[in-house]
């Protein structure tokens, strides 16, 4: 008997699943992937404090630019899921999403819910100012245009060019409260693009087999494993890089530079690792430190400026 996720890629439809209005809810809320948002939306409320420590900015206003962050992130990852559903629902990794297991049904739901909410978070953002504005509307257009509807299922270079879109909530932080760009959140922006390729590479490791099973073309997947943790390690080095040559750029103390060099060091040494000996298991561990990574790093940034 075959499963739900085959019967999916087989038949091109998706069964909807009824539900109370509760389960409903928490699907429109698990569709928008909150923990890929917390964590994006926390390295633009980093970058918010530390403009904030030396440029008037108030607390509603604040709170404005979180929201429009917050819904942007939102509704680039719940698009992404409706373009994405196809896929979903032909790996195990995926296929108990909300739409292809039937919880928002139809599935344009999810498409008008992300879009629904980028609209909304555009209209937030264009009263703070154009350059925020902009910013937003280059996550969504890296992220949906670039990464998920033209390279993710063509290039080995999806996660490299698509990836830019990571760096554009900092850089929207920053300029929702100076409303210019200057080279500090460009080199944080450019962090966050260079940690991307390590945090899904090396899940692409892991779940080397489903990836392959659709055909979409993550580095590790189309190329010799020895040559995609070469490419990995490389960007691993320059993250850690950009993250000395912040400490340099920006107004900081021993605060920041201490975890970065900490957090490089652990970085460099888990990398090198799974170079040295590429087991499904050693990538799934490196995989799993990423988040903490940029977390901890961003978090000492707040606490530097305001210390």
């Amino acid at each position: 008997m075959e499963d739900h996720s085959t019967r999916l890629a087989t038949t091109g439809n998706v069964v909807p699943r009824p539900q109370s209005t509760g389960a409903t809810i928490k699907a429109y809320i698990e569709v928008t992937k909150p923990i890929s948002v917390f964590l994006l939306v926390f390295t633009a409320l980093a970058m918010m404090l530390v403009a904030m420590a030396s440029h008037p900015f108030s607390w509603p206003q604040a709170v404005q630019a979180l929201l429009a962050v917050t819904l942007a992130c939102a509704g680039a990852n719940a698009v992404s899921c409706y373009i994405d559903r196809d896929l979903d629902a032909q790996m195990p990794r995926t296929a108990r999403r909300p739409v292809p297991s039937g919880r928002i049904y139809p599935p344009e739901r999810a498409l008008y819910w992300g879009l629904g909410l980028f609209a909304a978070s555009l209209v937030l953002a264009w009263g703070l100012n154009w350059v925020a504005f902009l910013c937003l509307w280059a996550g969504m257009l890296g992220y949906v245009g670039i990464y998920s509807l033209w390279l993710k299922r063509k290039s080995t270079w999806n996660i490299i060019l698509g990836g830019f879109s990571g760096g554009l909530p900092p850089l929207f932080g920053w300029t929702a409260v100076t409303g210019d760009v200057s080279l500090l959140p460009i080199l944080v922006g450019a962090l966050v693009v260079l940690w991307i390729p390590n945090h899904i590479w090396s899940l692409a490791i892991f779940y080397r087999e489903q990836y392959a099973k659709v055909k979409v073309p993550m580095l590790p997947v189309v190329c010799d494993i020895k040559k995609a943790l070469h490419c990995l390690l490389a960007t691993v080095i320059l993250m850690v890089a950009f993250s000395i040559a912040i400490y340099f750029t920006g107004n900081w103390g021993m605060i920041y530079l201490g975890t970065a060099l900490v957090l490089g060091i652990a970085a460099l040494v888990l990398s090198a690792h799974v170079y040295l000996h590429p087991e499904r298991q050693k990538a799934w561990v490196l995989f799993k430190f990423s988040s903490p990574y940029l977390f901890l790093l961003f978090l000492a940034m707040m606490v530097d400026a305001w210390v």
